[in-house]
């Protein structure tokens, strides 16, 4: 250490002001009053300069956690060419900054960690504080609501102002649900609300759930298992009766016409019930799924040829939009077509049934952010009506004369067993049916 080092240590000041606070003692019991003055001096000068040295100290302290609090990660203090007390003061303080940083840094890594994971759950997360703010938010929560940016519980009034008032309302208990419209269609969640004290706020953690498919597949099943008692039932009854005409007929002579034309008619109803049975089973008899990739553009090409030669209204324009345009999709290519084909002669009977001489139907496909095949399927004829949209995929709704009413319910079963889904996206000028393949 330097002489000039020494002379501003802290030992040295205290050690002078025990010195001098001695002499002053000894100055003032030997009435040595000009001694005196001076030691009270010099200990002023010593309680002042130890004073100066807590200062700076504590400035530099202060410094330090300015520096802290700005994320400034570059700021040091000078470790040599200072005293030994300095020394030790910016080494213990340099060490606080770096433990201090190095457990911010492990609190981001951790944040990040804890983020990623919120992200990757099909559960949708929101944290809300009592004035409506949101704390945190995962992607699952703004795809569910439909929201890209979601800050504050007002921005859900654009769904509806029973659906703010819902979410703004809800507290911890049962399991509640909501059912909203968005630009996704219908939209079906289930919510459990969970309540905790986050840095010092009372806040409430949403766990949000789309139960739409669970709730579609608990109906397909139970139309499933009513469709199939009602065949089985309605053959064993008719098939005995037609097979009963018709060995009647064939011992009816012409000499009884009437009672030939009475079992003619039994005859034909009994077939024509039989058939109509028949259209019901495929329903419940959709062979199981054989994925494999082909190319969307060929199969669409394909079904569109076939809707276009099938109808025999004025020609409608089609049009498709495939991007990329050797976009493949892996399904099984024949329930896929199927559906497609559904769904393009029903857009084109619809059209033509209007009487629309610019009828028009296009086609698009791509992949969605979750890299799933997406086919769009639209037309601009008559819309459907608002209190028939929740009703097209039930079995046995139609609105078309000598409808089946399993077209739609078959195309929904389809895309279910390939573990897809068929939703309905209805516009101001167009009907769009939306296939998602997975």
């Amino acid at each position: 250490m330097t002489a000039r080092g020494f002379f501003n240590s802290l030992t040295f000041r205290l050690s002078l002001l025990v010195i001098l606070t001695v002499a002053a003692t000894g100055f003032a019991l030997a009435g040595r009053e000009g001694f005196l003055a001076a030691a009270l001096l010099g200990g002023a000068w010593a309680i002042k300069s130890i004073y100066a040295l807590f200062k700076r100290n504590a400035q530099k302290v202060a410094f330090m956690f300015d520096a802290i609090e700005n994320a400034d990660h570059a700021f040091r203090y000078a470790e040599k060419g200072c005293t030994s007390d300095d020394l030790l003061v910016n080494a213990s303080l340099n060490r606080i900054i770096r433990i201090l940083f190095g457990a911010q840094a492990d609190v981001m890594q951790k944040e990040k960690y804890y983020e990623l994971i919120l992200n990757s759950v099909n559960t949708g997360i929101i944290v809300v504080d009592n004035n409506g703010y949101l704390y945190q938010s995962n992607n699952e929560a703004h795809r569910l609501l439909g929201l890209p940016v979601f800050t504050h519980l007002k921005q859900l009034r654009q769904l509806g102002a029973d659906v703010e008032d819902f979410f703004t309302q809800i507290r911890p208990g049962n399991r509640h649900q909501i059912s909203f419209v968005n630009e996704r269609g219908t939209v079906q969640l289930a919510i459990r609300v969970s309540e905790m004290t986050l840095r010092d706020k009372h806040v409430r953690i949403l766990a949000i759930n789309d139960i739409k498919s669970e709730l579609d597949n608990k109906e397909i099943d139970s139309w499933i298992r009513l469709t199939r008692v009602l065949t089985h039932e309605i053959m064993n009854a008719v098939t005995p009766i037609a097979s009963l005409s018709d060995t009647l007929l064939s011992t009816c002579d012409n000499s009884h016409s009437t009672l030939r034309n009475g079992l003619e008619t039994i005859s034909t109803t009994g077939k024509g019930l039989i058939a109509f049975v028949e259209s019901y089973r495929k329903f419940t008899h959709i062979p199981t799924p054989r994925p494999s990739l082909f190319y969307v553009r060929t199969l669409a090409d394909r079904m569109i040829q076939l809707a276009g030669h099938s109808s025999h209204y004025p020609p409608v324009h089609f049009a498709t939009h495939i991007e990329p345009e050797n976009l493949l999709v892996y399904a099984d290519e024949n329930l896929a077509g199927q559906v497609l084909l559904n769904l393009l002669k029903n857009a084109t009977q619809a059209i033509g049934s209007a009487g629309q001489t610019d009828g028009r139907i296009e086609l698009k496909a791509y992949s969605n952010e979750e890299e799933a095949v997406v086919v769009e399927i639209s037309n601009n004829g008559p819309l459907i009506p608002a209190d028939e949209v929740e009703h097209i995929f039930v079995p046995f709704f139609t609105t078309k004369e000598g409808g089946s009413g399993v077209g739609l319910s078959i195309s929904r079963q389809i895309m279910r067993l390939s573990g897809g889904s068929i939703t309905l996206k209805n516009t101001a000028k167009e009907t769009t049916f939306v296939l998602t393949f997975p």
